[in-house]
């Protein structure tokens, strides 16, 4: 890479991690100011890496072992399928303009991260299940927050995660750098989805609120009940898939870290990543407040 290239890197870089609203003082929530600075935030902070030409790191052999032997690749590259067509149909439900260049931005990164694993998959030679189809969801706004909240969870615990894979060196530098814009991307979406949620909220009729919320309950719901059917090696098209993975990955992957220790690096990675952002943008509190709450039972 050339020294211009590499400025050109580490600027794009930078600026995916790093932005200030341009209007100063309080901005409150549900405001129209509020609504431009969160899809600000995604649109400007857009890293426009291509996925056609990543350079993909020559593996030694041991290394090479390790990535195709993780049974995650089926279902992280139909995740961000289903993701990015789940976006798209509700980016083209909405009339704002603005919103809706956010969340086409939004759906366009998901796209692309398919595609980064795709292109992954194909350099290493990992073979995967015969894709599905991804049909355009009948109801996008439930589909929008199913994407939103499992993002949510998803994120706060690939933070811990790839931290703890790059520690260990379990993959090599090379391959975690190649995949480091990616795991700041996804910190943007739940930034961006925690704040569309409160905006969205807060813009509503009362009368509409009783029945978003039993939604947004029969969201998490099914999110829990996904989560525990990959659990037992069910993933959430009912396909079979290796049951151990979640019991026994984190070790393979990372530090030998204990359930209080992952979450407690958990907890720090996803306050790193949030933290080059405006301080006025809501942050994603749920998972991290339950997080925090699963501490007070788990033993130092």
């Amino acid at each position: 890479m050339t020294d211009t290239l590499q400025e050109e890197h580490a600027a794009a870089d930078h600026a995916m991690r790093n932005w200030t609203f341009e209007s100063q003082g309080p901005v409150r929530i549900g405001s129209d100011a509020h609504k431009q600075m969160f899809c600000r935030m995604l649109l400007d902070t857009h890293n426009p890496y291509k996925p056609a030409v990543i350079d993909w790191p020559a593996l030694k052999p041991a290394e090479l072992r390790r990535l195709t032997s993780l049974p995650i690749w089926d279902i992280a590259v139909q995740t961000e399928g289903r993701a990015s067509i789940r976006v798209a149909t509700y980016a083209a439900t909405i009339d704002d303009p603005l919103l809706r260049r956010a969340l086409e931005m939004d759906g366009g990164e998901e796209a692309r991260h398919k595609i980064v694993l795709s292109k992954l998959v194909e350099a290493y030679g990992i073979r995967l299940a015969p894709e599905p189809t991804y049909p355009a969801p009948k109801d996008p706004e439930w589909s929008w927050m199913m994407t939103g909240f499992s993002e949510c969870i998803d994120s706060f615990f690939a933070f811990g995660l790839f931290r703890s894979a790059q520690r260990s060196g379990y993959f090599p530098p090379e391959l975690v750098d190649t995949f480091e814009p990616v795991i700041q991307e996804e910190g943007r979406h739940i930034l961006f989805f925690a704040n569309w949620y409160a905006w969205y909220w807060r813009t509503m009729p009362w009368w509409r609120r009783p029945w978003f919320c039993a939604r947004v309950a029969a969201v998490w719901v099914q999110l829990i009940r996904d989560r525990i059917g990959i659990a037992r090696g069910i993933d959430a098209d009912g396909a079979a898939r290796d049951a151990n993975f979640p019991a026994t990955g984190t070790a393979d992957i990372g530090d030998a870290l204990n359930p209080r220790e992952l979450i407690e690096l958990c907890l720090v990675e996803n306050d790193r990543r949030m933290a080059g952002y405006d301080k006025r943008l809501l942050r994603p509190m749920f998972v991290p407040r339950m997080a925090r709450f699963a501490l007070r039972f788990l033993k130092k």
